[in-house]
């Protein structure tokens, strides 16, 4: 007489088997009862890939309208009632000469009557950054003579120097000429790229 088949074993009637468990905090501490904790050596471990560095935006590559690109805290400034002049150095002081004399065509020219200091700084990097950008080399900036002012003093002279001062696309500036505003204006001699540079010194 055949013998019935005994019925396949589970794993639940296994002799080793476990009670089910379905406690997902249990079953971890169930799991790592034997492991060792390493012992603490006071180091930090950092993972992740390091962010990539922001270069150092170059002062001539300003975005137009920076409001915090030029300080009024460099000591380069217009006396009043002098012929405030400057020239970059390691230029020849013949560069200085001809603007003086009208050698380069005014190209553009701001007039900044009517402006507070502030607005009068943004309205000078906006200007600059687009007659760079459109490759001019001569440009003038109209300033006053201070007879509107509290003072009857030119406000805004004393600190266009400084401003223009600390822009590295200003290769030169100088009090206009009479027929270009004398002591109301100045003449700023700009940089220009070589595929832009149509004239040379």
């Amino acid at each position: 007489m055949k013998r019935p088949d005994k019925p396949a074993m589970s794993y639940a009637d296994s002799p080793e088997a476990k009670p089910e468990i379905d406690d997902d905090a249990v079953l971890f501490r169930s799991a790592v009862r034997d492991v060792a904790p390493l012992a603490a050596s006071g180091k930090v471990v950092l993972t992740g890939r390091h962010p990539q560095p922001i270069p150092r935006q170059a002062q001539g590559d300003r975005e137009p309208g920076s409001e915090d690109s030029l300080s009024d805290y460099v000591p380069l400034e217009m006396a009043t009632g002098d012929e405030g002049s400057f020239l970059r150095p390691g230029l020849s002081r013949q560069t200085l000469r001809r603007l003086r004399r009208g050698y380069w065509k005014i190209q553009a020219e701001l007039d900044l009557h009517g402006f507070t200091r502030d607005e009068a700084r943004q309205q000078l990097v906006v200007f600059l950054d687009a007659s760079r950008n459109r490759g001019f080399r001569c440009v003038r900036v109209i300033h006053g003579k201070g007879l509107s002012s509290r003072n009857h003093e030119p406000v805004l002279k004393a600190r266009i120097g400084s401003w223009l001062s600390q822009r590295d696309d200003v290769l030169a500036f100088c009090q206009a000429r009479s027929e270009d505003g004398g002591s109301g204006a100045v003449l700023v001699l700009l940089k220009v790229s070589v595929s832009q540079k149509t004239e040379h010194f």
